[in-house]
């Protein structure tokens, strides 16, 4: 939470104190990765020849590092630093000699405004891996950024990075008693540790009351250096392993940046492989649930085969072309209303009743076949994480992980994760989650397995999954087209064509715009779109 909003709320502050009033001396770049930035009162006439003759040329200087790595962002205050004579480089030249006038934290957002008595700006930009550091004119124009690579930096504003969110207790009713869409500057820690706090809490005052003693813990200024999954975090509130307890936010952030930068390669190494056995566990804890939601539901439901019973047992009764009857259903003792086919007699009608009912036992077969295959999944996954956490030696960790490759490559996403995923009659059908994922998931798709896409409009491409020696049965091919016609522009039609193709017959030339390919040879169904 070094870069949570509530937490920044309280730094800047903290950092206007500290540096109003002083003149910006210079900011360098020892490494492309690293800022630091100096900030000095004036010199006094009197010191002159001192500082001449010591070398110190500054009073009351304040250094601001700000380290911007890919994996590790993280403002820190060094009591001194001393420029390298070689490989660096002077940025924000325009600001020398200029004074601040405030420091503030731009509102709801995680940004701190430094605003001099020129009219300029320079604003911290503190989000995550995507953090920079922004100057701006009296105008109101980007002219610098530090990373010159985040170019949709140089469009904003002190405004746009100033935000209003309804906080109030009426906005948290309208949303029915959840504080995410009121607070979503809590982050992902501060929104673990308030939803826990508010389990089982039905009542809105009491949930609201909740809220605000959580939002009162987060900014009394009481920092906490933990450690969260064996890695150091800053805290607004007691979580994980709490190392020390500060009280003034720089102090806390020096704190935690040496904590982090102390990691030993052991801990580092656990940590990720730590953390990416706890989010396949979770991954498949959510898999479990919503697979055994699915069962239940079929359970639940009317069997299939018991309509066809039911139409077979009164099929003198059920007139021509109808869409549907009332008939006596004698399992339950009571009326049913049974949709039909108007274009096929009752008889066809049950027949497809039965066709469902054996596609149904094979559904559930398969449902609790995967459920048996998960459940196994889970229980090497917690015998991993049990082992890794007692590893006390880097090169023993590295096997380990080598052995049962459990490398961050091999355990990279899975298609389950990459793609939306719907098991149906046997077949995998998957789902591309946009125009890049969608190319995606057309790259790695095997040739012979079945593609689709709503005809002549924008959607998801959707793959079904070949199974050597089977046909397609027709079932699966309308169930993909619904969903292929459901993920596209033509969702609201009536009816909807879609492309139905090998995938072996779709190409994507160089330089086709996402999500864009050329097909050779293609069929179309016709369906309504259906989602999963």
């Amino acid at each position: 939470m070094h870069q949570n909003y509530h937490f920044i709320k309280q730094l800047a502050p903290r950092l206007d104190r500290e540096l109003a009033g002083k003149v910006f001396v210079e900011a360098f770049s020892q490494q492309k990765d690293e800022l630091i930035i100096v900030f000095a009162e004036d010199l006094r006439d009197d010191l002159q020849e001192q500082e001449e003759e010591t070398g110190q040329q500054l009073l009351k200087p304040f250094f601001i590092k700000a380290t911007l790595t890919n994996s590790f962002s993280c403002l820190s205050f060094p009591e001194r630093f001393d420029r390298a004579r070689r490989n660096s480089v002077n940025l924000f030249n325009d600001f020398e000699g200029d004074r601040v006038a405030f420091v503030k934290v731009c509102k709801n957002e995680r940004a701190i405004q430094v605003h001099f008595e020129s009219g300029r700006d320079l604003i911290f930009k503190l989000f995550g891996n995507r953090s920079n550091f922004i100057a701006v004119n009296a105008e109101g124009e980007v002219t610098q950024l530090f990373n010159n690579k985040l170019s949709t930096d140089r469009s904003l504003t002190v405004t746009s990075l100033n935000r209003e969110i309804d906080q109030s207790w009426e906005a948290f009713v309208a949303h029915d008693g959840r504080f995410e869409p009121l607070f979503p500057t809590f982050g992902k820690v501060a929104n673990k540790y308030l939803s826990a706090k508010l389990a089982g809490i039905a009542d809105l005052a009491e949930r609201w009351a909740v809220v605000q003693e959580v939002l009162q813990e987060m900014e009394s200024s009481v920092f906490y250096i933990t450690k969260i999954e064996n890695i150091p975090a800053l805290t607004l509130f007691e979580t994980g392993e709490v190392v020390q307890v500060l009280h003034d936010p720089v102090e806390a952030l020096n704190a935690f940046y040496l904590a982090y930068i102390r990691l030993s390669g052991l801990d580092k190494e656990k940590a990720d492989i730590v953390r990416l056995l706890r989010k396949r566990i979770q991954q498949t804890d959510n898999y479990l649930e919503n697979t055994f939601q699915k069962l239940v539901d079929l359970e639940n439901a009317t069997k299939n085969d018991e309509l066809a019973n039911i139409i077979m047992a009164n099929l003198h009764v059920i007139p021509e072309r109808t869409e549907k009857a009332e008939l006596y259903d004698f399992y339950r003792d009571q009326p049913i209303t049974i949709k039909l086919k108007k274009d096929l007699s009752a008889q066809k009608n049950a027949e497809g009743y039965y066709r469902k009912a054996k596609n149904e036992k094979i559904e559930i077969d398969r449902l609790n076949d995967s459920l048996s295959a998960r459940e196994a999944d889970r229980k090497r996954l917690q015998e991993h994480l049990a082992h890794i956490e007692t590893i006390e030696l880097l090169r023993d960790m590295r096997a380990y992980i080598k052995t049962n490759k459990l490398e961050q490559g091999n355990a990279g996403p899975t298609v389950d994760e990459l793609f939306k995923r719907l098991d149906f009659m046997g077949y995998t059908i998957l789902i591309g989650r946009n125009a890049k994922n969608s190319d995606l998931l057309t790259k790695q798709a095997h040739k012979e397995d079945l593609w689709l896409h709503a005809k002549d409009v924008t959607g998801s491409h959707v793959v079904v999954k070949n199974q050597p020696g089977k046909k397609y049965p027709a079932p699966v091919i309308e169930r993909a087209a619904e969903i292929a016609a459901f993920y596209s522009k033509r969702k609201n039609d009536s009816l909807c064509p879609v492309i139905v193709t090998p995938k072996k017959f779709v190409r994507k030339p160089k330089g086709l715009p996402d999500g864009l390919v050329l097909i050779d040879k293609e069929d179309i169904v016709m369906v309504v779109a259906k989602g999963e």
